[in-house]
């Protein structure tokens, strides 16, 4: 859960968030390395009075700041690649959900289940109970099995959206007449928020998402419960 004066992102709930938090970290590592010996050089070309006429003519001086930057490239797009191709990664899913966009709340329908759907919105500041997040809290969350390969069908019925959760490192659009499709596991138990990242109309921020992540006896007694 994201709380003011963060810096960084929310802590991984999912492996792949784990990766992309890895990559994130090696990424910056270099660009800091980069800023750093610029402005070392910069310095050094501001402060001393010793000028090379034959700098300019160095043809191993063009090689390297020719390939020294192609390498650092790839050190950079093969891990990139790598991340890329996890995210699409789809290996027999135990459960599917589709989640819908409407303007503006969420519907979402558990494939496997019959008449399993629901529809999700956000909870008026007025009957918030005590202890909930204002704006971030539903009437009804989207309970899921943890460490479970979970597939999630995403689409919408009107206008543009986007189905994000920051602390899954899931950021999928739901597109009208296009059916994307996102993959996670949950880690651990724990619920989960996020929001439609699609300016999707004057509402577009009232139409957060809550996933509620349990162990599978609770999800099954929940499911239970849906049907009766």
């Amino acid at each position: 859960m994201a709380h003011p004066l963060l810096l960084g992102f929310q802590d991984a709930m999912s492996p792949i968030m784990e990766e992309l938090l890895h990559f994130h970290d090696h990424t910056l590592m270099i660009v800091f390395l980069i800023s750093t010996m610029v402005l070392y050089i910069i310095t050094l070309m501001m402060t001393t009075k010793l000028t090379y006429t034959n700098t300019m003519n160095a043809q191993e001086v063009e090689m390297i700041w020719t390939i020294l930057p192609a390498i650092v490239l790839i050190t950079i797009a093969l891990p990139s690649l790598r991340v890329l191709y996890l995210m699409d990664e789809i290996n027999n899913p135990h459960l599917t959900i589709k989640a819908m966009g409407h303007q503006w709340y969420w519907t979402y329908e558990y494939t496997d289940y019959e008449n399993l759907e629901f529809d999700s919105y956000m909870t008026p500041t007025q009957t918030l109970p005590n202890g909930h997040f204002r704006l971030l809290e539903v009437d009804h969350r989207m309970v899921m099995p943890m460490e479970s390969p979970i597939r999630m069908l995403i689409s919408a019925e009107d206008v543009l959206h986007s189905w994000a959760v920051p602390s899954l490192g899931v950021k999928t659009d739901a597109v009208p007449g296009r059916l994307n499709q996102a993959t996670f596991i949950v880690t651990r138990p724990g619920v989960f928020y996020g929001q439609c990242s699609e300016i999707c109309g004057a509402n577009h921020s009232f139409m957060p998402i809550v996933i509620e992540s349990v162990p599978l006896w609770h999800f099954e007694n929940w499911s239970s419960l849906m049907f009766s």
